[in-house]
């Protein structure tokens, strides 16, 4: 039997660290950046919509997507990033059911906007890991992001208010990494047990 897990939570709030510890408990994690990143490689469908969108001033010389160039384009422009979100969102989706469809027991999809994307009814349960605000600046600037970045990206992302409204379970990473894993630890049993 499946379980399907969507794993969400803002930059920096722990979200890959719970992803980790899923990965260790056997579960299969499917990191959707990853998913977006062969989606960006010379051939693929992500290509085509991408340069639709922008033109091919954000392609490379081989036919993939710049990634630095297209980040620039949609991070200084929320419209931008709306369409851009539009488009390769449902070949994210369509990739993930390809993967999901090979496996049994829990399958997760990490997702920083998994909610804010309309993933959330495909999946038996959804959740999120959240964190305070200025927790999540110092942690993205002690990993060497600058801090006016940090900032942009966090904003950019909200507040994490439709993320918790979309969510079945939210794990609150404000304490230390034990309370956290606890959390963890509970949600890896109650999963095994819905998977059968």
């Amino acid at each position: 039997m499946r379980h399907l897990l969507g794993l969400t939570g803002g930059l920096a709030s722990g979200k890959s660290t719970v992803a980790a510890w899923l990965r260790d408990a056997g579960f299969r994690v499917v990191d959707a950046d990853r998913l977006v990143a062969g989606l960006y490689a010379p051939g693929e469908p992500g290509v085509a919509a991408v340069r639709e969108i922008f033109g091919a001033e954000v392609l490379t010389v081989d036919g993939g997507v710049d990634h630095p160039a297209l980040a620039a384009r949609v991070f200084s422009d929320p419209q931008a990033r709306h369409r851009l979100e539009a488009a390769i969102h449902p070949l994210v989706r369509e990739r993930f059911r390809d993967v999901a469809a090979e496996e049994d027991g829990v399958v997760v999809l990490e997702a920083t906007l998994l909610v804010e994307a309309g993933y959330g009814p495909g999946f038996d349960r959804v959740v999120t890991v959240e964190a305070p605000l200025e927790a999540r600046l110092a942690r993205a600037v002690a990993r060497g992001m600058d801090e006016a970045s940090a900032r942009a990206r966090l904003e950019a992302q909200g507040d994490g208010e439709i993320r918790r409204r979309g969510a079945d379970v939210v794990l609150t990473n404000d304490g230390t990494l034990d309370d956290l894993r606890r959390q963890v630890d509970e949600l890896i049993a109650d999963s095994r047990r819905r998977a059968g």
